[in-house]
């Protein structure tokens, strides 16, 4: 980490929890609420590979709107909902240790930023509604280069807005597939494996996998 000069996350999953939209709404969804917020999830991943494959972009949010009235057929959820989950996405909680690991290191003056396939405005609404306002040097959108991760355009953002070399970049994802595209691309890519997962076979293993961020203050 000596020669580290930013330091930057993914947002999804990474510092925001993905299912804390359902969970907000387990009482009206029952105990299928998790099985449906994973399976949103993951076919919201699926809309952003196959539409860069395709070369048919549509922005995060267009993705997560249709992503997620599939998901609700499929787990039978009454369409009223859809307003209320999609509202709640927009206000995604923070994992419970994010807020301090991010000031801890705001104090030790590295650059941070955001790297996300979420749009500027969804990002932006996040980090306001996380108070996280203040912490952030950078909020880097695929909507710059109109193509989803793990494309080599996305990576370029940072690099090219710093003026660094790749491996002067510690990239933190707790998407295996986005850990390898960070770290095939050149970037000190760091898994947070937060609920004891596989590593993908994707040409990458990173040499630090964490519980959680904050033993991120243990390796720098």
């Amino acid at each position: 980490m000596k020669n580290i000069k930013a330091i930057i996350f993914d947002a999804y999953g990474t510092l925001f929890d993905v299912n804390s939209a359902a969970e907000k709404c387990k009482d009206k969804i029952g105990d299928k609420w998790e099985g449906f917020a994973n399976y949103w999830r993951t076919t919201q991943l699926e809309y952003t590979w196959l539409r860069s494959l395709m070369k048919r972009h549509k922005d995060f949010w267009q993705v997560t709107e249709e992503s997620l009235d599939k998901s609700m057929k499929t787990y039978e959820i009454n369409s009223s909902m859809r307003n209320e989950l999609l509202d709640l996405y927009k206000i995604l909680s923070t994992f419970k240790e994010v807020p301090e690991v991010l000031k801890s290191l705001k104090e030790k003056n590295f650059k941070l930023a955001i790297l996300s396939n979420g749009t500027p405005a969804l990002l932006n609404e996040l980090v306001k509604s996380n108070n996280l306002e203040n912490i952030f040097d950078d909020i880097f959108s695929i909507e710059e280069v109109g193509v989803y991760k793990p494309d080599s355009k996305v990576y370029d953002i940072p690099v090219k807005k710093y003026q660094i070399q790749r491996n002067e970049i510690t990239f933190l994802s707790a998407n295996t597939w986005d850990v390898s595209g960070g770290g095939n691309y050149g970037y000190n890519s760091i898994w947070v494996n937060r609920n004891s997962n596989t590593f993908d076979n994707l040409d990458y293993l990173p040499k630090h996998q964490i519980e959680d961020l904050s033993k991120l203050l243990d390796i720098i």
